[in-house]
Formats: structure tokens, sequence, C-alpha cells
């Protein structure tokens, strides 16, 4: 049985903002980040941002995941960063490292002034 998984995709200042809620774990991340590559990939200005403010579990696929995302979009210029992390998400975010190379913030906010 699938996990529910919702993610909400907005455009706001030439910037995608994927906005995630519930769970990702085995039984939905490969459809979730198979839909993730497609958007962002026809997206056209590559400002990217995962608003993980409504995740409440992420397990090391969807972290895998979340840096080969970051590590194409870096490959081509482009931008991306994380922001409203609940705590416990970005403690596993920071245990693996990966808020050492993708920019984190606290809120949408600051994200979206950050990557304009």
């Amino acid at each position: 049985m699938e996990t529910l998984i919702e993610v909400k995709q907005k455009e706001q200042d030439w910037i995608l903002i994927f906005t995630f809620s519930w769970d990702l774990d085995e039984t939905n991340a490969d459809k979730t980040f198979n839909w993730l590559y497609t958007a962002i990939w026809e997206f056209q200005d590559k400002k990217i941002i995962f608003n993980l403010e409504g995740l409440k579990y992420l397990n090391s696929k969807s972290i895998w995941y979340i840096a080969d995302i970051y590590s194409n979009i870096e490959e081509n210029n482009w931008a991306m960063s994380i922001c409203s992390c609940e705590e416990w998400v970005k403690d596993i975010l920071e245990l693996v490292w990966l808020t050492t190379i993708i920019s984190t913030y606290d809120t949408l906010e600051e994200a979206i002034s950050a990557i304009k």
C-alpha cells in the first residue's frame, strides 16, 4: 500500500516551489521524484525550492533523490534550496551533510529572497 504524500507545485518570482506534506518513503519515493524530475527539467528559470514544512517522514532513498536533483541542478549552474523543515527533518539532513551543500532556510520567504 502506498503511503500518502502530497506535493504542491507553484511558481513565484520565476522560482519553482514544491511544498511537501505527509511522508516520503519506499512506497512513494520513486513515483514522487520521477514526477519532480519531469517538472524541474520542464521549468525554464531553473530556480527550485523544496519547502518541507509539512513533511512528516523522510527515508534514505528520498535523501538520495534530493541530493541527485541538487547535483544535476548544480552541474547546470541553476539554483536550489530547502526551507521550512521540521526540526527532526533538519536534524536528519544535517546528519547526512545535505545542509552543507544545499542552502537551507528557516522560512520560505528567506529562501525566496536568497535564491532570486
